[in-house]
């Protein structure tokens, strides 16, 4: 268990790229029960024990009012954030002293596991040098092909990382990464490690990275993280053994079905 105070903050815009409107798409749950995207991962993260607070973070009315109305917390946030890391350095300058840890739980990932927030605050707590951790899980064979598919058709799908021997994290890609030849792609647990959308930080980590322009590698990938790889700064990986379900991220419509589905036979309503 971390010794450390942590604050969750679900950062959330209406006007993503990919998928306008994403936090208040609907998901049905097992019964058929509709909860937005965002009211799950609210029920996500207040489901984390030991948490000094949770907060969703936006600048947009529809949202704020939507969580308000099933009765979350929000911070409003600048219009010009450009991530959900930017936008939580945003709402913890207007928090103010909330936490020794800020975890960023994104609002695309409703699969994952509450206890794996916990286990992040503690990994940075493990190791002083590290500014930031964040968790990656190796791909089973159906969430290997899931993302493998998405590439094929032209979609951005999840996130891949690489890491060292000592679990730093070397890069991560919307490609998968690293290549496979086609003997391990076909394996049970391809050696690929899928990441989730949590952040571990530092509250002096999060007032560096906003001060620090975006860097190139940030822009074209499209992954906020890689700023701080960017900044030389030690970003932390949790290794996770391949979950009970796939944790599939919602970044197209065509994600939807597959998460009601997982949520079915998880029993979540």
């Amino acid at each position: 268990m971390p010794t450390s105070s942590f604050a969750i903050i679900i950062p959330a815009r209406y006007a993503s790229t990919r998928y306008p409107g994403k936090p208040l798409v609907s998901l049905r749950g097992a019964g058929g029960e509709a909860k937005t995207l965002i009211q799950r991962s609210w029920e996500c993260a207040a489901a984390v024990e030991g948490c000094s607070g949770v907060w969703v973070a936006t600048d947009d009315d529809r949202i704020a009012d939507h969580v308000a109305g099933f009765g979350g917390q929000v911070v409003m946030t600048a219009e010009s954030c450009a991530n959900g890391t930017e936008r939580c350095a945003d709402a913890i300058a207007r928090l103010g002293d909330v936490a020794d840890i800020i975890v960023n739980l994104q609002g695309d990932a409703p699969l994952s596991p509450s206890h794996i927030v916990s286990d992040l605050v503690a990994r940075l707590d493990s190791e002083p040098a590290l500014t930031m951790a964040t968790p990656a899980v190796r791909c089973s064979r159906s969430v290997y092909a899931h993302l493998a598919e998405d590439a094929a058709n032209g979609r951005v799908g999840g996130t891949t990382v690489v890491g060292t021997s000592k679990d730093r994290a070397l890069y991560f890609s919307k490609r998968l990464v690293p290549y496979l030849p086609e003997k391990d792609a076909l394996a049970e647990f391809p050696p690929i490690s899928l990441h989730l959308g949590l952040y571990a930080y530092r509250p002096d980590a999060l007032r560096l990275y906003n001060a620090a322009p975006a860097s190139q590698l940030e822009q074209l990938e499209g992954l906020e993280q890689l700023r701080f790889l960017d900044l030389g700064l030690a970003v932390g990986l949790l290794h996770l053994d391949p979950l009970a379900w796939d944790s599939i991220e919602l970044n197209n419509p065509s994600d939807v079905p597959v998460i009601e589905r997982i949520l079915a036979e998880r029993g979540i309503a």
